[in-house]
């Protein structure tokens, strides 16, 4: 080997070894980086040795696609299950001791206890204030059921605004790769912002993407609206500031397709934005059936009809806030759990639930206004463990008395809610798994960079020995030169 191609060798070792020592220390600065891809420095043999053709980025098609599938489901179960749970706390703790069921439950002890002793005064009063106490907790559980779809309704805005920002941040990095490839360049940290843009965009809606040539990407939503091709696709949402047991939300639309709400509690729903419509549009509403239809079984319950049971129905102890009428059995009446009052004429004299009367004399069945007069009280104590037809629409199924269903309800709910926590362990899991596998096959290990940088050092102390070498060398050329 002559001294000018050894020269030659040891700048090209000088030049590689800086080259990796760069990009080894770029991986090593970015381990912990979840959105960064490692780079190997890629060595070719050239005419004096080995050259650094190119840095490569680590990547695997594959798992990216299984990662950002499994984070819009994990993400979509997660926000139907924090749906479910503010859902649930609205009956209390573990003994649902705030539920509909458990009030009911003591209503019918009170009465039952007033039934015993009708001369009690006192228990009267018991009674009217249990009666309110179920009043107000169906008003509470229906505010907050209408409290919780509004805050979906303004959370799917904040999604749908985010998601529009992270397409226009796409284009401009989908951009950035296209130039890169056309003209040569090194596009792999554009690659890893488009790539963090993709995780981020899969867990607000399900994705899936096709690399065109150039190096493009189209994205399609999982049932296939296009969501990005060349330019972002328009994704719009009218949010509603205000809603009752009557108000539908408006649909979110992509590219001017209305976006399907997830189903069931094991969801469906691909991202937080199905999720959202599912909470919103399908599972508090009918929760908030239910309670519609508990409220309008204890009017009925309650319902006068007059000594001999042959007068018009009219509301007694409890009416829906706007008149005496009696709803029509087995149909909801929307907003009814939210409007349902105590008859004003109880509070200022409770004593008419022993004896009737609250709609006027014709319905008094206590005509002897006998202080031992219990019948009534039995009447309703037995009104409200006899079985009502309610409306199917709620989900729950079957004639039931009304304390039943309000049981089924809290059952309907928890069924709910342990399904989902069930699959939301599955889900997450399932996530977890393929973000390790995927950072298993690019991620930065820490141990392999330490261990490439050792091998680093030692091509670089090769090419120092080298050097030196070629000096005493020329030295000694030199000296013999004189």
């Amino acid at each position: 080997m002559s001294l000018s191609t050894a020269l030659s060798t040891a700048q090209s070792i000088f030049n590689n070894t800086g080259t990796q020592t760069s990009v080894t220390s770029t991986n090593i600065s970015n381990a912990q980086n979840a959105d960064y891809s490692r780079r190997t420095a890629v060595l070719v043999t050239a005419g004096n040795g080995a050259l650094v053709a190119t840095t490569e980025r680590a990547q695997n098609t594959t798992l990216f696609r299984q990662t950002i599938t499994s984070t819009s489901l994990a993400s979509g179960q997660e926000t139907l299950l924090s749906g479910l749970e503010e859902l649930r706390s609205l009956l209390g703790n573990n003994d649902y001791d705030a539920s509909p069921s458990a009030r009911l439950s003591q209503l019918v002890s009170d009465l039952d206890a007033y039934a015993a002793k009708p001369n009690e005064a006192t228990l009267a009063s018991t009674v009217v204030s249990s009666a309110q106490d179920v009043v107000d907790t169906l008003n509470t559980a229906s505010d907050e059921v209408q409290a919780i779809r509004t805050r979906a309704d303004a959370e799917i805005k904040t999604q749908v605004d985010k998601l529009n920002t992270l397409l226009a941040k796409f284009e401009t990095a989908n951009n950035d790769v296209i130039r890169a490839t056309i003209t040569g360049k090194d596009a792999n940290n554009a690659l890893d912002t488009r790539d963090a843009l993709l995780k981020q965009i899969s867990e607000i809606v399900g994705i899936s993407t096709v690399t065109r040539p150039g190096n493009d990407v189209a994205i399609y939503t999982s049932d296939g609206t296009t969501l990005f091709e060349t330019i972002p696709r328009t994704v719009s949402f009218q949010p509603t500031s205000t809603y009752t047991a009557s108000v539908t939300g408006n649909a979110i639309y992509v590219d001017g397709v209305a976006m399907k709400a997830g189903t069931g509690a094991d969801t469906d729903a691909e991202g937080s934005l199905q999720a959202l419509l599912q909470i919103r549009d399908d599972i508090a509403p009918t929760f908030q059936s239910q309670l519609d239809e508990v409220a309008r079984g204890l009017i009925v319950a309650f319902a006068e009809t007059g000594p001999s049971g042959a007068l018009t129905p009219q509301a007694g102890l409890f009416t829906n806030g706007v008149d005496s009428s009696v709803a029509t059995a087995g149909t909801v009446v929307p907003g009814l759990a939210g409007q349902i009052s105590i008859n004003a004429a109880v509070t200022a004299n409770p004593q008419l639930v022993r004896d009737g009367g609250i709609n006027g004399t014709a319905y008094v069945v206590n005509t002897d206004a006998s202080a031992g007069f219990s019948t009534l009280l039995d009447s309703y104590s037995q009104a409200l463990q006899t079985k009502q037809s309610f409306d199917a629409s709620t989900g729950i199924d079957g004639n039931l008395d009304v304390i039943s269903f309000a049981s089924d309800s809290a059952g309907w709910l928890e069924n709910l809610r342990s399904t989902a926590t069930s699959a939301d362990e599955t889900k997450t899991a399932a996530q977890s798994r393929a973000v390790e596998a995927h950072s298993s096959e690019t991620g930065v290990s820490l141990d392999e960079e330490l261990s490439l940088l050792l091998d680093i050092e030692q091509s670089y102390k090769a090419a120092t020995k080298l050097v030196s070498t070629i000096d005493e060398m020329l030295k000694a050329l030199i000296d013999v030169a004189g």
